[in-house]
């Protein structure tokens, strides 16, 4: 009951225990985006099958004002399934699988490039933002109770000694981390740029959404030709089986 300001001091503790989690945390989400961000940018791979769809894009539209697009917009890789063969059983995505792995088969596991997409498609900058707030007032409560605390006298020496070592830490930490911050602000426009898309209208979390959603329809396009091969192999199998038994047959009634 004689300690001034039991409550501030009570709260400042609080954030003092949990600081470094919460900074490991955050650093933690930070370099995911960084992360992503640099596997799509520099993915060979990536950047090749939206050349193949490109290219598939404009034999397509031939001969239309669509004909002779230098580009296409990031949703209109979703867009890949919708576009269906007269039979109505493959769609663009089958088509663009199976020419990718006939022609160009070392394509097929571009996804092993984004190994941070799923992780990072997870994190809103928003809320980044508001934990980097958190941290830096949090660090500013520390600081005005630590000058506060100076004319406590001898009941909050002990704590002042503590607080006044903390904050000599914090203050690196929380710099390097607002440094690591801003990379992340960065990366994150510069990705939504590199697909030529404008990062206010189409943000960070649309890009990581669009790309994670577009890697799952083509995995699962490529597995559903497997399988469509495999039957149609057994069902070859199966007809040439029968026209040798057949063959068998007649040379026997023959005889």
């Amino acid at each position: 009951m004689k300690v001034p300001r039991v409550e501030s001091k009570l709260r400042v503790f609080l954030f003092k225990i949990q600081f470094n989690s919460q900074v490991t945390d955050f650093k933690k989400s930070l370099n995911t985006v960084n992360s992503a961000c640099e596997e799509v940018r520099h993915s060979l791979k990536l950047k090749e099958i939206l050349k193949k769809i490109l290219y598939l894009g404009n034999a397509l539209n031939q001969g239309t004002a669509r004909g002779s697009a230098i580009g296409f917009k990031l949703d209109s890789l979703l867009k890949l399934t919708d576009t269906r063969a007269t039979n109505n059983k493959m769609t663009l995505m089958h088509y663009l699988c199976k020419v990718l792995a006939s022609k160009s088969p070392s394509l097929l596991d571009f996804h092993v490039d984004l190994v941070s997409l799923e992780a990072a498609s997870k994190i809103q900058l928003k809320s980044l933002a508001e934990e980097m707030q958190a941290i830096i007032k949090g660090l500013d409560k520390v600081k005005k109770e630590l000058e506060a605390s100076e004319t406590d006298g001898p009941v909050s020496e002990i704590f002042h000694k503590t607080l006044k070592e903390f904050v000599g830490v914090a203050e690196a930490q929380v710099g390097s981390v607002k440094d690591l911050y801003s990379v992340a602000g960065r990366n994150a426009d510069a990705l939504a740029l590199y697909f030529g898309e404008d990062p206010a209208r189409c943000p960070f979390e649309q890009v990581t959404a669009t790309l994670l959603n577009f890697v799952r329809l083509f995995r699962k396009a490529h597995e559903e030709n497997l399988k469509q091969a495999e039957l149609e192999r057994k069902k070859v199998q199966k007809e040439e089986m029968e026209n040798a038994k057949g063959v068998n047959l007649n040379k026997k009634g023959f005889k």
